[in-house]
């Protein structure tokens, strides 16, 4: 049984309600879905970055709209199943790094996550991915 790990900009798509993404997600069952970490961070970082600036700014209406979404984000969260960039993540990410492949450090990060759990990644940035020797890629964004 295949799992399917989606990254960042797959969960954003899916939180802004794709239906391409959707309509994906209804056929696979759901204890094969997962999220990393990784998009954890990412997204936090995002949130916090957002408060912070209407903290600094004293925009209160766009605080409120802000930590509505840091709500958001964390119910999201909270409901998918999550994998974590562990010890034997950090090995195959070192691996990868020493083979020189050019692509950001949280994507290979991600792609490490996928290589350990020989998981699916799916993704538009295959432009990227495509770079990371026997990873798998799906782009749930396109008819087939």
């Amino acid at each position: 049984m295949s799992i399917y790990i989606l990254d960042t900009n797959i969960v954003t798509l899916l939180q802004h309600d794709n239906q391409q993404i959707i309509q994906n997600l209804i056929r696979i069952n759901q204890n094969q879905i997962f999220v990393t970490t990784i998009t954890l961070e990412e997204q936090l970082k995002g949130r916090l970055a957002i408060i912070n600036k209407c903290n600094s700014h004293s925009n209160l209406q766009g605080l409120a709209s802000a930590h509505r979404n840091l709500k958001l984000t964390q119910s999201f969260f909270c409901n998918m199943n999550l994998l974590e960039f562990n010890q034997e993540c950090c090995e195959r990410f070192k691996k990868l790094r020493q083979q020189k492949i050019n692509i950001g450090t949280q994507d290979l990060r991600i792609a490490a996550i996928a290589l350990v759990n020989d998981a699916i990644l799916v993704t538009q940035n295959y432009q990227d991915f495509i770079k990371v020797p026997a990873l798998k890629l799906e782009d749930w964004t396109v008819n087939v």
